[in-house]
């Protein structure tokens, strides 16, 4: 069964349960998130996790790995988010930011060595950083209960819905040397968890309660990112 597939019913069930948690639960205290106490449950789970294998591992990726090549990896697979921006911006009608990432991914292909090298950023094309998640939003959907989900954070039923359409979409997944195609999973996966690294101090110094602190930005971020910078009032999470 390939990886794809085991991520898209991973998510089903974790959905599920996390549906099923929150029928249990009285008085949440964020009209938001229904289900807090499974997710901090799952958040308790990520720290733990996290804490003793993932993040020794990006921080080790970070100290030791040449800056080049782990520049090299996030342009590379940041030219693949564009192509998702420039089809989930046109799925929005947004077709200034479609065309700004269309072009990204036709510079950086052919001029930066299959998107090794941003050549679309030094030449001043915005990255328009747009998703299904987004999409969905703009069609009407509602994020839906907040969810944390473990080895990925924080996220919504509609994000993460637009996250598991992303993830089986993804060329990676079509890759058919099964090994090759793990590696490449791998390594995105942990250049992500590098680049979030350097936000984790922000988080200590600003956070009495680091599980509020990252729901609170999580979704507020998302709300500025649908509505442009200009989200309406009561649409702000509390």
């Amino acid at each position: 069964m390939k990886l794809r597939s085991l991520f898209a019913r991973w998510w089903a069930i974790g959905v599920g349960m996390a549906l099923l948690a929150g029928c249990a639960t009285t008085g949440p205290t964020s009209p938001a998130d229904p289900f807090e106490p499974w997710n901090r449950a799952m958040y308790d789970v990520h720290q733990v996790v996290d804490g003793k294998i993932v993040k020794p591992v990006a921080q080790a990726y970070v100290d030791y790995a040449p800056k080049p090549i782990q520049q090299t990896i996030r342009n590379f697979f940041g030219n693949i988010d564009d192509v998702f921006s420039a089809i989930t911006s046109l799925m929005s009608g947004k077709l200034d930011r479609a065309g700004n990432d269309m072009g990204r991914v036709i510079v950086n292909t052919l001029f930066g060595i299959g998107g090794m090298i941003d050549v679309a950023s030094d030449g001043g094309i915005p990255k328009g950083d747009w998703d299904f998640g987004l999409a969905f939003g703009t069609w009407g959907f509602q994020q839906g209960p907040y969810l944390f989900v473990p080895l990925i954070g924080p996220t919504t039923v509609r994000d993460g819905s637009g996250l598991a359409v992303r993830f089986y979409l993804g060329p990676v997944g079509y890759v058919p040397d099964v090994p090759a195609r793990n590696v490449l999973y791998g390594i995105d996966a942990l250049d992500t968890r590098a680049e979030a690294l350097s936000t984790e101090s922000v988080i200590d110094q600003a956070a009495l309660d680091r599980y509020t602190f990252i729901r609170r930005a999580y979704l507020q971020r998302r709300q500025y990112l649908l509505y442009e910078g200009k989200p309406p009032a009561d649409k702000e999470e509390p």
